[in-house]
C-alpha cells in the first residue's frame, strides 16, 4: 500500500515529541478549560499539520541519468543567476544560480549530479535572511563538491533565519548517485550552485524549480 505522506527520517523523533506534548495540552484542556478545549485542539491540530508539511519527502526519482544535465537539488525559487567569485574551493569566476527554499518548499536536498565528493566542509556562521547578499559566505553553511568525472560542480547549504539545522550525509572520497539524498534544512533556506562559465541555463530568474524534476543547466 502507497503511503500518501512521506515523512522524513530528520523530521519523525521532533513530529513524535510534538505529537505527544500537543496531545497532553489537549487532555488538560478537555479536563480544566471544557469551554474551550475544542478551540485549543483545533489549534493544536493545525500546527501539527504546519510542522508536518516541513518534513515531507515525497519519492522523486530523476526522468532520466544523464551526465550532461544538472537537476535542481531543491524545491523552491531562482533568486540569483550571476557570475560570481567562488572564493572557498575554485578561486575564481563561477556561474551562480542559487535557489530559495521557503518554509512551504520540500526541504530535502538532492544530488544534481551523479560522481564522486571531492570536497566537504561545514562552517558555523550568523543567521542572516537567506536572500541576504552576505548570506553565502557569513551564514552557516555546508560546502559539498561533486566530480562528475568531466566537470565539478559545487552546492552550499546556507542557514537562514528560521533554518538553523543543516545536515548534510555525504563524505569525501564517497561515490554518489544522481537524485539521490545529499542532505536536509530545516525550516527552508537556500541552496547555492557553482557551474562552469559559459554553461548553458535551462532556467531564469524567479523560476520556481522541483528538485530531482526541473533541470537547472546542461554541461558541456
Amino acid at each position: 500500500m502507497k503511503l500518501p505522506l512521506r515523512i522524513h527520517a530528520e523530521g519523525r523523533r521532533m513530529l513524535t515529541l510534538l505529537l505527544l506534548g500537543l496531545a497532553a495540552i489537549c487532555f488538560v484542556a478537555f479536563t480544566v478549560l471544557p469551554n474551550i478545549a475544542w478551540i485549543v485542539a483545533g489549534v493544536s491540530l493545525l500546527f501539527f499539520l504546519v510542522i508536518l508539511q516541513f518534513f515531507r519527502n515525497p519519492n522523486r526519482l530523476v526522468p532520466v541519468e544523464d551526465d550532461n544535465l544538472v537537476y535542481a537539488p531543491a524545491d523552491g525559487k531562482v533568486v540569483v543567476i550571476e557570475e560570481a567569485t567562488e572564493p572557498e574551493y575554485f578561486k575564481d569566476k563561477r556561474l551562480q544560480v542559487s535557489i530559495f527554499m521557503s518554509p512551504v518548499n520540500v526541504h530535502v536536498n538532492r544530488n544534481p549530479i551523479g560522481g564522486k565528493v571531492t570536497y566537504n566542509a561545514y562552517h558555523p556562521g550568523k543567521y542572516l535572511v537567506a536572500w541576504h547578499p552576505k548570506s553565502s559566505t557569513e551564514n552557516e553553511r555546508t560546502t559539498v563538491v561533486i566530480d562528475n568525472g568531466n566537470t565539478e560542480i559545487l552546492l552550499r547549504q546556507i542557514a537562514g533565519a528560521l533554518a538553523k539545522r543543516i545536515k548534510n550525509y555525504l563524505e569525501v572520497g564517497q561515490e554518489v548517485r544522481q537524485g539521490e539524498d545529499f542532505g536536509f534544512i530545516k525550516f527552508g533556506s537556500r541552496v547555492d550552485m557553482f557551474l562552469p562559465l559559459g554553461t548553458q541555463l535551462d532556467v531564469q530568474l524567479n523560476q520556481k524549480v522541483k528538485g530531482n524534476k526541473t533541470v537547472i543547466a546542461r554541461l558541456g
